[in-house]
């Protein structure tokens, strides 16, 4: 067990890596997640990350892309990691009952409240383009 989650965390890092090389703070325990949601403020894009295939080819590249093309950034920028740092990744979710748990998905929060969300349904199966496009268009809209 101990080489398999060796072998996931060096799988997984390049991929963390495709956020935190792009600002996102990368919270990895229940007590980050919960020291950063008790004090946010302002609008928070939360990347709930995964090793899938919709997250490499769609969901990071979106939401990289979408922040390229926007004037107005929103205030934080964080990310957990599902399957790797389950804690966190429970933590958070935790601030989001009101939708299932998804993986890859991305969140948009006004402090800790959540104020959109984009499941794994509304990433998988789409063209890069439309999820960088909703991406982009929710952020316009709640990014003041």
């Amino acid at each position: 067990m101990e080489a398999y989650e060796a072998y996931m965390k060096q799988v997984a890092e390049p991929m963390r890596r495709e956020l935190t090389g792009q600002g996102f703070q990368e919270l990895t325990t229940a007590e980050e997640v919960d020291g950063f949601m008790s004090s946010a403020e302002g609008t928070s894009l939360v990347v709930i990350n995964s090793v899938c295939g919709c997250a490499a080819g769609l969901a990071r590249p979106a939401v990289t892309g979408a922040l390229e093309e926007l004037d107005k950034k929103p205030d934080n920028l964080v990310t957990v990691f599902a399957g790797q740092d389950r804690e966190a990744t429970e933590k958070m979710r935790g601030y989001f009952e009101e939708v299932p748990p998804s993986s890859p998905s991305i969140a948009v929060l006004e402090g800790s409240e959540l104020k959109y969300f984009i499941p794994r349904e509304q990433i998988e199966d789409h063209d890069l383009e439309q999820v960088q496009e909703h991406v982009s268009g929710v952020l316009r809209q709640m990014v003041k």
